[in-house]
């Protein structure tokens, strides 16, 4: 018998709408993603029960019925009610690309990198949703696909004459419009996007869904009157308006570390690209320069963003808003990095691509509620445990730790019972570690679900192994 802690128990309750055209396939969904969601990252094999429950999971993936969009659809509805009453939330999109080259059967599978490379899998294009604080709220949208080798065999000027529709940077199109769509009405939504972003039919999409975006931008546009020129010398031509110390994430083997940059800003009005002049406008957008002149000596590429954006920039406190905006944006690198390192999606063995969507649907929610946690402990830290976990859960996680000792009368708070847990997963707590983080955390997770089924299997049945 599995006994069943509320880190299955939460997939219940997200999936409890899902209809997939029959009602034992909805039960059999929510029972397997609960046994799933338990210890993230392990196989249907490990999560089941025995064999029959086993052999019904697999099923349940290989059902015509079970689509990706099926499951993923009460998610987006859920994620819609906890961004409701907000001012503002942003929808961060970005893409991943899943690895199964090292399961050769799998079909339906297409290039994921050069040709050189010759490393076959799926492309996850994903929309996270983010309160203002960074706390994930949920997806709001994801696509996942196949590329065909064809699409590798364009050169540059071929790419440059086809339509946006026959592009894959088409992606970042409906991803902006499910975005709006699915989204509550209140929030003001602002599309985050990084250099892959820099679209004119996207900035065109934009406005006429009456939407925000801030993207990084990576070409330099020719400019229309009353300005002249180019993109970026108009903006660099700007007089800096102050200095700033960003945070710059670890990347490329560089260690993280806090660059001093220089904030430069104005409106500018982007020409359509030649091929595009006979059926759109021109775009007025709001751009900030954030640059890094003084870089140290042993920093390979210093920082230089140009940000576009649709909500105007006035001043220096409005350019450093959209500056913290776009710092958000690696919040879906990490959300890509739970997914797969965290729940070992490109370890899965279903054999073909049809089989791994719905799959990959219910980890994408899954892997949500793991960086949600984390985020939790940083933005609502001092909330009681039971935000994030069961009654049981809390007081396993709370013996365990203090070696036995009776538990207090109140639930500790959302930050220590997490980091508590990331010590499962190997954190140190030292005082000089600073937050944990989502690595430690999955880790402690995956332990505490067999800990937490202990205490409630000992609890439920008080006189075992007496007498």
């Amino acid at each position: 018998m599995t006994y069943q802690t509320d880190n299955q128990e939460w997939l219940k309750e997200e999936l409890a709408n899902v209809s997939l055209g029959d009602l034992r396939l909805d039960w059999r969904l929510r029972d397997t993603g609960a046994k799933l969601a338990a210890p993230p990252g392990a196989s249907i094999n490990q999560a089941c029960d025995d064999w029959a429950d086993t052999r019904a999971s697999y099923r349940l993936f290989d059902n015509e019925k079970t689509t990706a969009d099926k499951i993923l659809a009460p998610h987006w509805e859920r994620t819609a009610q906890r961004a409701a009453g907000q001012e503002r939330v942003f929808a961060v999109q970005d893409t991943s690309y899943l690895d199964y080259s090292h399961h050769p059967a799998k079909q339906g599978l297409g290039p994921i990198g050069s040709t050189r490379q010759e490393t076959n899998g799926l492309v996850m294009h994903s929309t996270l949703l983010l309160s203002e604080a960074g706390t994930p709220l949920g997806l709001i949208d994801q696509n996942i696909w196949n590329r065909h080798q064809e699409a590798l065999q364009h050169n540059r000027e071929q790419r440059r004459q086809m339509s946006i529709d026959e592009k894959e940077s088409n992606k970042w199109l409906p991803a902006l419009e499910q975005s709006v769509k699915r989204a509550p009405a209140e929030p003001q939504i602002i599309t985050i996007g990084d250099s892959e972003t820099d679209i004119f039919e996207l900035f065109a999409y934009a406005h006429s869904l009456q939407t925000d975006l801030l993207v990084r931008a990576v070409q330099n546009r020719a400019l229309c009157a009353p300005e002249v020129g180019f993109l970026w010398e108009a903006v660099e031509a700007q007089p800096p308006v102050g200095k700033l110390a960003v945070a710059v994430p670890a990347r490329h083997q560089q260690p993280a570390r806090q660059a001093t940059v220089l904030v430069r800003f104005t409106s500018v009005t982007l020409r359509p690209p030649k091929h595009l002049r006979s059926s759109m406008e021109p775009i007025v957008l709001d751009a900030v320069l954030v640059w890094e002149e003084d870089a140290p000596a042993d920093v390979e590429t210093p920082l230089r963003w140009l940000l576009l954006t649709t909500v105007p920039v006035a001043s220096l406190a409005d350019a450093v808003e959209r500056i913290q905006w776009y710092r958000l944006r690696w919040q879906i690198e990490i959300y890509h990095k739970v997914l797969k390192s965290g729940c070992g999606v490109e370890e899965t063995q279903l054999a073909s691509k049809e089989r791994l969507l719905p799959y990959l649907a219910l980890f994408g929610i899954i892997a949500w509620r793991l960086f949600w946690m984390t985020m939790m402990a940083r933005h609502d830290s001092d909330a009681p445990a039971t935000v994030v976990l069961a009654e049981h859960e809390w007081q396993a996680l709370y013996v365990f730790h203090h070696k036995g000792a009776p538990l207090p009368q109140e639930p500790p708070s959302v930050a220590q019972v997490v980091r508590w847990m990331a010590q499962l997963g190997g954190f140190l707590a030292r005082k000089s570690d600073g937050a944990p983080g989502v690595t430690v955390i999955w880790r402690g997770w995956y332990r505490l679900s067999d800990i937490a089924s202990s205490w409630l299997f000992f609890h439920s049945y008080p006189y075992v192994g007496k007498g």
